[in-house]
């Protein structure tokens, strides 16, 4: 449980958290949107990852799930509150039938199942033309109202969205460290540890499982369904296995198994990337004073902001072993080390 000391910093980020409107830029908050969603999308996927074990490389199926459902149907004049739950409901659906033949295997026959579900998401989306548009996808996804009988909830301008954003993302993340700090959760991470103890304790780690991939997938499905109309679009490029590696970086990078992980892991990743998309022309600057730098790639300057996002992310995996949050603990510890006590 969080001591006093913790929730005073809950209680003060939350805080600022809803009056960065105030004092923000609209392409800041734009970007503080982004990272609450994502931020989201790999806590779902730490709940599995982290707390349960096993490595999904196929996370963006459901993810995708929740974004093309409720995009289909605000494009359908369905009212947006009901189409966050039909994305949501699509997302977890989706996951209880892919989840209840994936957790039948372990380590890496779950992660490559996990893919190749993936892949078949991902073709029967780019495939299935007359509903999600093709390579196209669903574009002028707007909602303007949150669509609530009796209650006009205005969604027009960036603090209106990032509020609704805000408070939806900070339900799922109470929801979701009410979990992993219930017994539901302590069962899990015990399957992580030694599942064949639970087997022999007569507990059942595949139903265990099955129940996490489910919720898993639910909270991405909500992720994603807040993504289309936050970006206008919902395309196949989120159901693709290569976006299912965004939330395993982000987790990895953070700090897996630990909850604040994911959220430290998608803030840095995002900043870092719009970073460099905003500044990589000072790169190429750079390159270009040095003498064995070849001066037509320099004329050409290529967007190679990938390749330097690569460069950056390398130092600090091999630094921060573990994850960021792993890192600034055992610092913390050695600066501040705990006296035994008699």
């Amino acid at each position: 449980m969080f001591d006093r000391l913790h929730w005073i910093i809950i209680t003060i980020s939350i805080a600022g958290l809803f009056l960065l409107p105030v004092i923000l830029a609209p392409f800041d908050l734009l970007l503080l949107t982004e990272i609450l969603l994502m931020g989201l999308f790999a806590l779902s996927f730490n709940l599995l990852f982290g707390y349960t074990g096993l490595l999904s490389f196929g996370h963006a199926a459901y993810f995708a799930t929740g974004a093309y459902v409720c995009g289909y149907l605000v494009k359908h004049s369905v009212p947006f509150f009901l189409a966050i739950l039909a994305g949501v409901i699509a997302a977890l659906v989706l996951a209880a039938g892919l989840g209840y033949l994936s957790v039948r295997l372990d380590r890496i026959y779950f992660a490559m199942l996990t893919l190749a579900f993936s892949m078949m998401v991902y073709t029967i989306i780019f495939q299935w033309r007359d509903v999600t548009g093709g390579s196209d996808g669903i574009t002028g996804i707007f909602a303007t109202d949150l669509g609530i009988p009796g209650i006009s909830i205005k969604l027009q301008g960036f603090s209106a969205y990032y509020y609704l954003t805000l408070i939806l993302v900070a339900i799922a993340i109470y929801l979701l460290w009410r979990i992993t700090h219930s017994p539901f959760g302590e069962l899990l991470q015990a399957s992580r540890e030694n599942y064949q103890r639970l087997l022999f304790l007569g507990i059942d780690v595949r139903q265990l499982r099955w129940i996490a991939f489910i919720l898993a997938g639910g909270f991405a499905g909500l992720a994603g369904a807040l993504w289309s109309p936050f970006q206008r679009v919902a395309n196949p490029e989120i159901a693709h296995w290569t976006f299912s590696a965004t939330p395993v970086l982000m987790t990895v990078l953070g700090g897996y198994g630990r909850f604040a992980g994911p959220l430290v892991g998608a803030t840095l990743f995002i900043g870092l990337e719009h970073w460099l998309q905003s500044n990589q022309r000072y790169f190429w600057q750079w390159l270009a004073s040095l003498p064995l730098f070849p001066d037509t790639l320099v004329e050409r300057q290529l967007n190679l902001w990938h390749l330097f996002l690569g460069l950056l992310l390398i130092p600090l995996i091999l630094s921060f072993q573990g994850g960021l949050l792993a890192s600034i603990e055992k610092i913390g510890k050695y600066f501040f080390p705990q006296r035994s006590q008699s």
